[in-house]
């Protein structure tokens, strides 16, 4: 097992090396599939669990990417606090907890979906190899800077 993660780690810092060259919609998908593999990888999923769990995942990632795009947007149109009246800045925070609730919302059905599919075990290291790939991720585009 340890040799398999090894294996797993140094191509994931071998396939990283290209990300410097490809355009940017490239790096996304290139981290996609590495971030894929090093999952199924963690969660030693079965093929039966692999075909349940990659839509679901896939779906909530989707959705979970463009609440969080929607909440940039609310801050970059509305970046200047200071030039902001009280009752912008008042409906500025009442769509930033309206778009934090939609998202802890999604996340529990996303684990709610996972319960019927994974045992509580990988869905605890599923958070962790998250983690983990984010971690190691950041990792290596700071020591690029």
């Amino acid at each position: 097992m340890k040799i398999k993660n090894l294996l797993l780690v140094v191509t994931l810092f071998i396939s990283a090396s290209f990300f410097a060259q490809r355009k940017e919609g490239d790096k996304r998908s290139q981290i996609k599939a590495l971030k894929i593999a090093y999952i199924t990888t963690e969660l030693n999923l079965t093929s039966d669990e692999a075909s349940k769990f990659w839509p679901i995942f896939n779906t909530f990632e989707d959705k979970q990417r463009a609440i969080r795009k929607e909440n940039m947007l609310l801050f970059k149109n509305k970046s200047q606090a200071e030039n902001l009246s009280e009752r912008d800045a008042s409906n500025l925070i009442t769509e930033m907890e309206s778009l934090e609730t939609e998202l802890y919302e999604l996340k529990k059905k996303f684990i709610s979906n996972l319960k019927d599919i994974l045992p509580a075990v990988k869905i605890i290291k599923l958070k962790q190899a998250e983690d983990d790939f984010s971690r190691k991720l950041l990792q290596q585009y700071r020591s690029r800077k």
